[in-house]
């Protein structure tokens, strides 16, 4: 391992350049490693300088996340090196098994860390620390990388630019718990900082791609310490800590208005034997009627019209909280090959899409050679999820009544490209990646985080409550009032004006753009808030049915009979899966499926560093729950406790 650590330190003292050139060009004319970073004009040029390195990791961490889960498939034109990571034969020698790209942006970190002259103020105020911050947080997110791929990995935090710091080095090698232990003590100090405001606008001016110039917003390549600390928690299973800082982004640092959209109602047919929509199906009046009600919706002020595929376009940043924006060109910086593997000609001329199909919204060319699809498991459960609509919108009386229709969840739909070719054949397009930017965190995954804390704190009512009904003051209606959430325990109402004080000041989370996460493909999920009254009870998705229908699921895996699993930690392993489940139809293809997949299988076979009184999973489980449960979800790939890592290289 010494050996492997030299050569990979080397590389990144030869190659882990300040460079930033291309599309993260600046008009600092300072050369590579000048110690002399203590001025406040040097700071945009050394902090390029990392997100250039971020964008060389770009591909691997979707390709390492995604191959390796359960919601892509390989087809007959895939690559071979990702063709091995999906089925777990990866050696070094796969080009996307590559620790090095970490080690550049850590080492680069380091160096900005050991140099940044941290007492430059103006007027009362410090202009450096909000950014300072940030990098340790960046670094700290690559480490988390390291671990989550390679399980333990050498540790440094001294910036190597000398081969005699590599010689006969005494790096320890550490694993999450250790890489936790280490940093985010150091973490803590700057928590409730946002990201440095001043690199808004920042562009790369020229890239123009189609119909639109590439631009990126510069303050979005940071990742906000509480972001990282809470996931950094959520790892080891410290779930309070990691909850607490979720909560502290949400109310103290994120300063961005927030649109909650729903999945539009789409005409496109569905798979599995599920029903198609067509104008002869009884939803299609429905649909049209939905969306002409919903496009008037905004003038009474529950939320604005949109659909959840409009957190993916060019411009859109209400709930991106960081990314890695990839240049428009070869010539205007570092690329991506992301979209290509999905099937979008992201960087073809127009000289060469003569003969290629396009987009539906004629905008990108798309290939007809597609290496990743969504696999038959994404489908199966995007076709098998409910979608709930009221029966009109005729009076008012009419938001008592929400029914269920058998046509599934539509955020699946809303990020595929379907059309039949030339010679009748149907063909797939994933859609997510048409603007080649690599999307890191989301609003939506730091509720998402905050749910599978709760729940493993034991609140599975706060969990379901992110799920179903978002953040909102009805939460914490006293049980006697006409709105009240049925399901909410007065604890965790107290919970969430003084522990996690998310509604502490109802202002922040006002009930008009209440919207639960698994509303963004399922619709009417929730009781409707549009006439600022919560009507519970009205809706076929609710605690008790949802967490008896899961229940079940876990009593037919484990060959128990109905009725078994009737105790608090089964309904915590319920609302579980269900996260599980939302992690798939929110977050697919973003990256995150198999790391996702090893943690909720950490958490049901007990992390040792947790002190939660619900850590693991209940005693008639069985052993080693957690790797029966994720050896069950990646069935037939050639999984084993033996591969859950990559082979470090």
């Amino acid at each position: 391992m010494k050996y492997v650590n030299k050569i990979i330190c080397a590389i990144c003292i030869i190659c882990g350049s300040w460079s930033c050139s291309d599309m993260l060009e600046t008009e600092s004319s300072r050369q590579n490693f000048d110690p002399s970073i203590g001025e406040k004009s040097d700071s945009l040029f050394y902090a390029f300088g990392i997100f250039e390195a971020m964008q060389h990791l770009a591909d691997q961490y979707v390709v390492q996340g995604e191959l390796r889960g359960d919601l892509v498939k390989t087809t007959q034109y895939t690559d071979n090196n990702l063709r091995q990571l999906a089925d777990f034969s990866a050696t070094t020698a796969n080009k996307y098994d590559s620790a090095y790209v970490y080690y550049r942006v850590i080492n680069n970190c380091n160096y900005y860390i050991a140099h940044r002259n941290t007492e430059l103020y103006t007027g009362a105020e410090n202009v450096v620390i909000k950014e300072y911050a940030c990098v340790k947080a960046i670094r700290a997110w690559a480490y988390m990388q390291l671990a989550r791929n390679y399980g333990k990995v050498p540790f440094f935090t001294e910036p190597l630019t000398q081969i005699s710091q590599i010689d006969d080095n005494n790096f320890p090698e550490l694993d999450m718990d250790g890489i936790v232990a280490q940093l985010a003590p150091d973490l803590e100090q700057y928590t409730g900082l946002a990201v440095p405001p001043v690199y808004n606008g920042a562009n790369a001016a020229g890239n123009t791609n189609w119909s639109f110039a590439k631009t990126f917003t510069a303050r979005l390549c940071f990742i906000p310490v509480d972001v990282v600390l809470g996931d950094m928690y959520l790892e080891v299973g410290d779930y309070h800590r990691a909850a607490s800082h979720f909560v502290t982004y949400l109310t103290t640092v994120d300063t961005e208005p927030t649109s909650f959209y729903e999945a539009s109602f789409s005409l496109k047919g569905m798979r599995g034997g599920v029903t198609v929509i067509t104008e002869d199906s009884p939803y299609y009046s429905l649909m049209t009627e939905r969306q002409t009600l919903e496009s008037e919706a905004g003038t009474d002020g529950w939320k604005t019209p949109g659909s959840w595929s409009s957190f993916f376009n060019q411009n859109a940043t209400n709930d991106i909280i960081s990314y890695i924006p990839m240049a428009a060109s070869a010539q205007n910086g570092t690329t991506t090959a992301v979209p290509g593997f999905f099937g979008v000609d992201y960087y073809a001329t127009a000289t060469e899409t003569t003969g290629l199909k396009r987009s539906t919204n004629n905008r990108l060319p798309l290939k007809s050679e597609i290496q990743l699809v969504p696999s038959d498991t994404l489908q199966a459960l995007s076709d098998s999820t409910e979608y709930y609509y009221y029966v009109d919108y005729s009076s008012s009386a009419s938001y008592d009544s929400i029914q269920i229709a058998k046509v599934g969840d539509m955020r699946l739909r809303n990020v595929l490209d379907n059309q039949t070719t030339d010679d009748n054949q149907e063909m797939t397009w994933i859609t997510k990646y048409d603007n080649a930017n690599i999307i890191l965190y989301r609003k939506s995954t730091v509720l998402l985080h905050l749910a599978e804390a709760f729940n493993r704190l034991g609140y599975y009512d706060l969990a379901f409550a992110i799920l179903k009904d978002g953040i909102s003051p009805a939460l914490i209606q006293s049980a006697d009032a006409a709105d009240a959430v049925p399901y909410m325990s007065e604890t965790s109402k107290t919970l969430l004006t003084t522990t996690y004080p998310l509604l502490a000041n109802t202002d922040k989370f006002p009930a008009k753009t209440a919207i639960g996460i698994h509303c963004h493909g399922t619709s009417k999920a929730a009781s409707d808030m549009a006439k600022t009254t919560y009507r519970p009870g009205k809706s076929p998705y609710n605690l008790s049915r949802m967490g008896g229908i899961q229940i079940a699921k876990t009593e037919a895996f484990l060959n128990l009979a109905a009725g078994t699993l009737n105790t608090k930690q089964d309904t915590i392993n319920a609302i579980e899966d269900m996260l599980c489940d939302e992690y798939a139809l929110e977050f697919a293809f973003e990256g995150n499926r198999y790391f996702d997949l090893l943690r909720l299988s950490n958490h049901k076979n007990g992390h040792a560093a947790s002190s939660s009184a619900f850590n693991g999973s209940p005693a008639n489980y069985g052993g080693a729950y957690g790797t029966k449960w994720l050896q069950k979800k990646l069935e037939g790939r050639g999984w084993d406790e033996s591969k859950r890592y990559l082979p470090f290289r």
